[in-house]
């Protein structure tokens, strides 16, 4: 198992990266910045990240790297903090992390913790992108969602509203963007902001600020940030006067 250190005190790096070692892991890089791990990101891709939550060193506390990270990665996260402030841990719940362990730590038990993290995060043999359908955990059993049904994906916090042509309603689930972006990943799926995924085939109209979709009401915001990557994902005409 491959993992990143976003660690920015020194001495608690090295003791984590000689525990993992030992242990059989792999270290690969000790991060103290959002763009340190960005480089990482650039070459190769990790299994799990190990985040402290307060860094010294760093514009963007642990949560907020985590956050940016998995806004297009699916990637485990285990915090290690010495904050035990609740408002913390309502931050870092929100990001449902595989862990939130407390300094220091303790070998055995941060080894626990990234065996339970592999083992829940293990991608399926199955072709997530292939399959028409998914069932997603839902009240007491599993409930069936036709992905070329689905025009919009609303994350609200620790849960997700799936918005269904035809369906006067959003269905809730109880995950966040992060996980379910991995049963979305066909063309057709983009992430527009880390709240929204539009399906662009059940787009009708879009207009200098929003997007409209087929049968329905909803209508989203496009994010500046979002605009120019959006565009290059739909077949857009210029007008005849545009041409000359």
């Amino acid at each position: 198992m491959k993992i990143v250190l976003v660690e920015d005190e020194i001495i608690t790096a090295m003791n984590l990266k000689r525990t993992l070692e030992k242990k059989g892991y792999t270290v690969m890089a000790i991060c103290k910045t959002y763009q340190e791990v960005l480089t990482v990101l650039e070459s190769d891709t990790p299994d799990l990240f190990l985040i402290d939550i307060k860094l010294r060193l760093s514009s963007m506390d642990g949560i907020q790297i985590a956050e940016a990270i998995n806004f297009n990665n699916t990637i485990p996260v285990i915090f290690l903090t010495s904050q035990s402030e609740i408002a913390t841990f309502e931050r870092a719940k929100d990001l449902q992390p595989a862990a939130y362990l407390f300094k220091p730590f303790r070998a055995d038990e941060l080894v626990y913790q990234i065996e339970l993290a592999s083992s829940h995060f293990k991608p399926s043999n199955l072709n997530l992108t292939a399959s028409e359908s998914v069932f997603f955990p839902y009240k007491k059993g599993h409930r069936k969602i036709a992905k070329n049904k689905v025009f919009l994906i609303k994350a609200e916090g620790s849960y997700v509203n799936i918005y269904i042509e035809g369906k006067p309603s959003p269905i809730l689930f109880t995950m966040n963007i992060g996980y379910i972006q991995q049963f979305f990943l066909s063309p057709n799926f983009f992430k527009l902001s880390r709240s929204y995924i539009v399906n662009l085939d059940k787009i009708e109209r879009i207009d200098a600020d929003y997007i409209y979709f087929e049968n329905s009401d909803i209508s989203v915001h496009i994010p500046k940030s979002s605009k120019q990557l959006l565009f290059k994902h739909l077949t857009l005409t210029k007008t005849a006067q545009n041409l000359l």
